[in-house]
């Protein structure tokens, strides 16, 4: 679905060049759940805005389904660290955002909608603000956002690293939940071992800027997952030991 060849971005800046990836090679097949770890500043996010074609390559080839990356696609969606909500929109105007932008059919936007806040826990809400919902269920209306236009590619920047232990961990099970029921193809950036290995069928870990893929480790732990499990635990002390290797 997602294939990276000899992937190299430069950013040109007053203060000299800054590399930040160099030579990435990757494959993300379909409906396949990725995760990218890696210390700060190694390209992770970076990484996310290319394959959305929201930036482009200094130097090789990404595609989509096929296709060449040259602009944002439709059936590619990006959540963001941060909700984004546009705080005078209600719940349900806000998740239909994406249909208005692509001037999809209003009715099943809006039918859609209903089922996937319903799917997410927030059945009930459609009305409300922003303003008064937790931070945990904003980013739950921002989930439905990125699924309404039903992508066949999720990229997910890091959307659960501004919220506490407790309601990343209910994310993280509900996530899960969501791609068990409307499987989607997911490259997930994350700072988080716990949460990669939790969330994702295979993890890349990065190396230090210039970023590079120093490893990639399968994890084939049954779902759903929950912390606590040896087998888990096992994955996430190898994920440790690599990115102590990668650092020094």
């Amino acid at each position: 679905m997602i294939s990276l060849r000899q992937v190299t971005k430069v950013f040109d800046g007053g203060a000299g060049a800054v590399h930040s990836l160099a030579g990435v090679d990757l494959e993300v097949g379909a409906h396949e759940f990725v995760a990218v770890i890696g210390r700060s500043g190694c390209g992770k996010s970076t990484l996310l805005r290319l394959i959305a074609g929201l930036l482009a390559p200094t130097e090789g080839r990404i595609t989509v389904a096929g296709e060449p990356v040259t602009k944002p696609r439709r059936d590619v969606s990006f959540m963001f660290q941060r909700p984004a909500l546009l705080p005078w929109r209600s719940v349900l105007s806000n998740v239909l955002l994406p249909v208005e932008i692509f001037g999809l059919d209003r009715r099943e936007g809006r039918d859609r909608a209903r089922l996937l806040l319903d799917l997410v826990g927030l059945g009930g809400f459609e009305e409300r603000l922003p303003h008064e919902l937790s931070g945990g269920m904003q980013q739950r209306v921002s989930l439905c956002r990125s699924l309404i236009q039903s992508p066949e590619v999720m990229l997910m920047d890091e959307p659960f690293s501004a919220l506490d232990a407790m309601t990343r961990t209910e994310l993280s099970e509900e996530l899960q939940r969501v791609q068990m029921e409307l499987p989607r193809t997911v490259v997930f950036v994350t700072h988080s071992i716990e949460e990669a290995v939790v969330l994702a069928d295979r993890i890349v870990v990065l190396s230090p800027r210039p970023g590079r893929v120093h490893r990639v480790v399968d994890v084939t732990a049954p779902r759903p997952r929950a912390l606590g499990r040896a087998d888990l635990d096992q994955v996430s002390r190898d994920l440790r030991v690599l990115l102590s290797e990668v650092t020094g």
